[in-house]
């Protein structure tokens, strides 16, 4: 089973589509811990204040039960919002703490990108560059020379190097397009709306075995 974890901020409908059209069986839309028990995968998608995200997790416990998801090595999917999530903290409107999965924080783009002339949100077509171009993340790897569509107004910054698995630029501003460690991976682009790049990462993912 496949869970798609539904707190309300995402099209669920489009991302469990997507899954099945690549071959995920039996996914499942999980709005309580209860629900996502027992899952072999896990993806949590998402669009709008990060705020609202964790607080509609926390409301249902699924933070909780996400972390615990992680430790046990159940493999993790973040799509966008989900992505941000992921993160130690984030700065958008606030200072609000994230699930910690990924130390590091969710910050907004430089002040002056407007006055630049770059609209926010970065939205639209746009690369993804992998970290290790000699071994990409094998969930990544279906990307190599593609672009993917992208929705956006704050950005990703881990801690650690290493969990920067894939980069896109913005302007002359590196994004984190992709994040990752172990059996936790992360897109802050949109699978569901990349056409067939979008649903070969997919099907790479629920193909993974960390």
């Amino acid at each position: 089973m496949i869970a798609l974890i539904d707190y309300g901020m995402g099209n669920m409908h489009s991302i469990a589509k997507g899954i099945e059209h690549v071959g995920g069986r039996n996914v499942k839309l999980a709005k309580t811990p209860a629900e996502m028990a027992g899952a072999e995968r896990i993806v949590l998608p998402g669009v709008g204040a990060f705020r609202d995200c964790i607080g509609a997790l926390k409301a249902t416990g699924l933070d909780v039960a996400l972390k615990e998801e992680a430790d046990k090595g159940t493999p993790l999917l973040g799509i966008c919002l989900g992505m941000q999530a992921f993160m130690g903290e984030s700065f958008e409107f606030g200072r609000y703490e994230g699930l910690g999965l990924i130390p590091g924080a969710v910050k907004p783009f430089p002040s002056d990108f407007p006055s630049r002339g770059f609209k926010i949100p970065h939205m639209g077509w746009n690369d993804v560059v992998f970290a290790s171009d000699t071994s990409p993340h094998p969930v990544l790897a279906p990307l190599r020379n593609q672009q993917v569509y992208y929705v956006h107004s704050f950005v990703c910054v881990p801690d650690d190097p290493a969990h920067l698995l894939a980069v896109c630029s913005y302007g002359d501003y590196p994004v984190a397009s992709c994040i990752g460690r172990d059996n936790i991976v992360a897109a802050q682009f949109h699978p569901e709306k990349s056409q067939r790049a979008g649903l070969a990462m997919l099907e790479a993912f629920i193909k993974w075995k960390p």
